[in-house]
């Protein structure tokens, strides 16, 4: 099997290491990729998000599965022009990736299959938004509508400064969607789906501040563990019934069948599950650490997706092991990030037992090094007995890495690891 995944990130990274471990993949390609992507397979310098370039590209190369994996491209229509032509694609039509680029038209599929998930209002004026701020009081959560690659949404307390959200994507001809405060910790759900059928991977918990503790603006993700040892029993089988399954339901009621990834980012509050948000791919952390540990082939599961067979897939198979991904970021991320720096020490962290480096925003300079090209730069996934062993295993990783102004968080998992996240309160 050939297939050609579509991305330029850590989450492509991660899906074309363990594609490449797959035995019936006899042929790897990513566009664009990046520096260390291209150290594993071929890459192709292409707009990701023009759907003839990737179409052409996937036509040349024979390509028998296509993975897309950002957002943008699937927003753009790419998934169209792929089944269009009849190649097998794994990610959703612009129709459905709706799900992901309207937060308003994931609220309204929500309602119609009867998905938990927050109180919200859309808001397209001032006055509005002023209105349902005050009608949920704080913590007040604004969400832009569109796609914002994970940094669209403040929580504050502060309503001036959530007003000044609202009035920001205002300006920049959006509407938002402002919500009630969900408490309770946040968990990470990767639904594989192919219309009808549906398959669950692991869970994760992903971490979206910058800083230790929680604190300071949010980012895409500083970092990602999985499975979750705090959940409790049951927890996915009712994530499937009570928003999967409703959901790909209703995807196909509308005409509009989902296959790909549905993310489903889920707060286990006090009153139960609540959606917080849907995304249309596979998640950025999270991915990284939950592919470490999935022993099932992959190219076989996503063929069977796109294929609209994953009721013939066979049952998944785990690694015993826990993960823990540490992001580590460029200075100044998440606000402009500087870019150029040298990259020391990868080949050092990968030689250490139980750890992979998958790159994010990198790139080559003239001489051949690894050099920072994003925010965030590389994703170190350890691999141990438990929380404990993986924590120590990532640091490890990451203190073998270095570059001027490189930073991360040191807390990533470490609640989880000293058992102090309770599902029946919130924490955080």
């Amino acid at each position: 099997m050939k297939v050609l995944v579509i991305g330029p990130g850590g989450r492509e990274h991660a899906l074309i290491r363990a594609l490449a471990a797959d035995p019936y993949v006899t042929d790897l390609h990513c566009a664009p990729g990046n520096a260390g992507i291209s150290r594993d397979v071929s890459t192709h310098q292409i707009d990701a998000q023009d759907p003839a370039a990737v179409l052409a590209l996937a036509r040349e190369l024979g390509s028998d599965l296509v993975v897309v994996g950002p957002e943008a491209p699937l927003a753009a229509g790419v998934a169209d022009a792929l089944i269009e032509a009849g190649i097998p694609v794994f990610g959703p039509t612009k129709a459905a990736a709706q799900l992901e680029a309207s937060k308003a038209f994931a609220k309204t599929v929500m309602a119609a299959a009867e998905v938990p998930t927050a109180m919200a209002r859309v808001a397209t004026t001032t006055q509005e938004a002023a209105e349902a701020l005050d009608a949920f009081g704080a913590p007040y959560v604004v969400k832009d509508d569109g796609l914002a690659a994970g940094k669209g949404v403040v929580v504050t307390s502060d309503r001036a400064e959530a007003l000044a959200h609202a009035e920001s994507c205002f300006e920049a001809g959006g509407t938002v969607v402002i919500e009630e405060f969900l408490d309770g910790p946040e968990v990470s759900l990767f639904v594989i789906c192919d219309g009808t059928h549906a398959v669950p991977l692991a869970p994760a918990q992903d971490f979206k501040r910058i800083f230790d503790g929680d604190q300071g603006p949010n980012t895409g993700g500083m970092g990602a563990y999985s499975p979750l040892p705090w959940l409790p029993a049951g927890f996915v089988d009712e994530v499937m019934e009570r928003v999967a399954y409703p959901t790909l339901r209703d995807m196909e009621h509308r005409g509009t069948p989902f296959t790909g990834v549905l993310y489903c980012g889920l707060a286990i509050t006090t009153r139960g599950i609540r959606v917080i948000e849907f995304n249309a791919r596979f998640g950025d952390p999270e991915t990284q650490a939950v592919l470490a540990r999935l022993k099932t082939p992959l190219g076989g599961l996503l063929m069977a997706a796109a294929k609209g067979e994953l009721d013939d897939a066979e049952l998944l198979h785990w690694r015993p092991e826990t993960a823990v991904g540490v992001v580590m970021a460029a200075e100044n991320y998440p606000e402009s990030p500087i870019k150029g720096a040298t990259i020391t020490g990868i080949d050092t962290a990968e030689a250490i037992e139980n750890v992979s480096v998958l790159h994010a925003g990198t790139t080559n300079n003239a001489a051949g090094e690894v050099i920072v090209d994003g925010g965030r730069v590389l994703a170190v996934v350890g691999l141990g007995a438990d929380l404990h062993a993986a924590r120590n295993s990532a640091y490890a990783g990451v203190a073998a890495i270095s570059w001027d102004g490189a930073q991360h968080r040191t807390d990533i998992a470490l609640k989880a690891a000293n058992g102090q996240i309770s599902v029946s309160e919130g924490t955080h």
